[in-house]
């Protein structure tokens, strides 16, 4: 080969093949469909660890999948929870695991999913570029604003902060609520439960807590809320003074379990990004119930056996896996105070995850019927409710008005029917007597418009007023 360049042809070639035969390529696995019952889908020769990403493959579209992850697997079989619809599926369809390094997909109605390097988890938009927007569990707009900007697209996982390492709860947070800023204050860092059956007011008074809290950036999880009231929620409940700070992921009751399930974790690594950066976050998630409901359809349809009322033992297993994720960060940092709302099923206050959620909370506050049906709003049941670091966020003055306040009002709840048939004596306890006296000014301090805002300040020398007690130090 005298010709020079041919010669150089011959070694550029050479060099080439050099080089992609020390270039690392992964080997693409793939399986087959082989049964759809129900929610769940059985897959043969996918070898993927549990909660990796797999596409499959529509056979009368090659350009078209259906994204799925694996959920569980029995021998060579893996279970695989679908994503999207799964209408046009057959049995035989090619089923691919998530490359490292995959262009753009396109997955039919579904968003193209953004991936890592790593089997196939997932990548989701995070950063300050999400406030004032309105995305669904894969971080996609739905508002129709246009595209994201001013984001980072990262993994949803992340290390869990020591228990050890976290700030404690000692600064107390005003959220605008007179009745929980006076009897159940909260601290910043702290998670409650709001406890309520349907139609009693929960979505109102999380709505007021969206707009008046002290918080610098609020995210809201609507997870299994009906379409309808996703968007009245963003445009009547919170408004637009709220929508500027807040970021909604929303994942409806139309939304397959696997999206529910993210949509909640979703939300909860949007608040971690923003506390990393040292911002105060008031985390709202509707619902509890509704995340873990999502839970058992997929825990039951890959055939784990239920326990308590129908919820399978991994339900109760991944409500403090998500609940544990919020709080205080180490000191000095950022902080996530988190309402949660647990739907009682027929106001059944033990209902399983109504029960499991009071355990691993840091409070509760319960809205009761009865004072809903009488125009009470919001209807927080002073008796029923509690908060746990109340103690460690007010002044020794405070906690002990809002003791008194409630055993005032016990007071006067226990002699309730005597009272209204007459059968009750002036005079006979004077507890009772000054409980029939001070009722009414104390109803008026649980009652609030929905627009109206109540400063913690202001909740505490009303409170101080309407239990008489004398002022003898400040706050906290």
């Amino acid at each position: 080969m005298s010709d020079p360049l041919q010669l150089k042809r011959w070694h550029d070639f050479m060099a080439t093949v050099h080089q992609a035969a020390h270039q690392h390529t992964p080997l693409e696995s793939s399986g087959k469909l082989i049964r759809l019952a129900g929610l769940v889908l059985e897959a043969q020769g996918v070898k993927t660890p549990v909660g990796s990403q797999c596409l499959i493959d529509m056979p009368d579209d090659p350009d078209t999948a259906v994204l799925a992850e694996v959920v569980g697997f029995n021998g060579e079989r893996a279970f695989l929870m679908p994503a999207g619809d799964v209408q046009g599926l057959s049995s035989g369809a090619r089923v691919r695991p998530l490359a490292p390094y995959r262009p753009q997909l396109r997955l039919g109605q579904e968003p193209k999913a953004m991936l890592s390097n790593d089997r196939g988890v997932l990548r989701l938009p995070f950063g300050k570029g999400l406030l004032g927007r309105v995305v669904d569990a894969h971080g996609h707009p739905i508002d129709k604003l246009g595209p994201l900007e001013h984001v980072r697209v990262e993994p949803m996982e992340r290390a869990l902060i020591n228990s050890m390492d976290r700030a404690p709860v000692r600064q107390p947070l005003d959220t605008g609520v007179r009745a929980i800023n006076g009897l159940l204050t909260v601290g910043r860092g702290q998670r409650l439960g709001l406890f309520a059956g349907s139609g009693v007011g929960k979505s109102v008074l999380l709505g007021m807590m969206a707009r008046f809290t002290r918080a610098d950036v609020i995210v809201v999880g609507l997870i299994g809320e009906r379409g309808r009231e996703v968007k009245e929620f963003i445009e009547d409940i919170l408004g637009t003074d709220g929508r500027e700070r807040s970021v909604v992921v929303a994942a409806p009751a139309d939304s397959p379990p696997l999206l529910r399930m993210q949509g909640a974790q979703y939300a909860t690594a949007v608040a971690e990004r923003f506390r990393d950066e040292g911002l105060d976050v008031l985390l709202l998630m509707d619902s509890l119930s509704r995340y873990a409901m999502a839970q058992r359809e997929i825990a039951l349809a890959i055939g784990e056996p239920p326990a308590t009322k129908g919820y399978p033992p991994s339900c109760f297993a991944k409500l403090p896996q998500l609940v544990e994720r919020s709080g205080n960060g180490p000191q000095g940092q950022g902080s996530i105070t988190a309402f949660y709302t647990v739907l009682s099923e027929g106001d059944d206050q033990q209902d399983p995850i109504a029960d499991a959620a009071r355990a691993i909370l840091d409070g509760h506050i319960v809205l009761s019927r009865s004072l809903a049906d009488s125009g009470i709003y919001p209807a927080i049941d002073i008796e029923a409710s509690a908060s746990r670091v109340m103690h460690n966020v007010v002044s020794p003055e405070h906690l002990q008005q809002a003791r008194r306040y409630r055993q005032l009002y016990s007071r006067y709840q226990k002699a309730r029917d005597l009272i209204q048939l007459g059968a009750y004596m002036h005079g006979s306890d004077p507890d009772t007597d000054r409980a029939i006296a001070l009722f009414p000014a104390m109803q008026q301090y649980l009652m609030q418009d929905m627009h109206e805002k109540a400063l913690l300040d202001e909740s505490i020398r009303q409170l101080r007023l309407t239990v008489g007690e004398p002022q003898t130090g400040g706050r906290a």
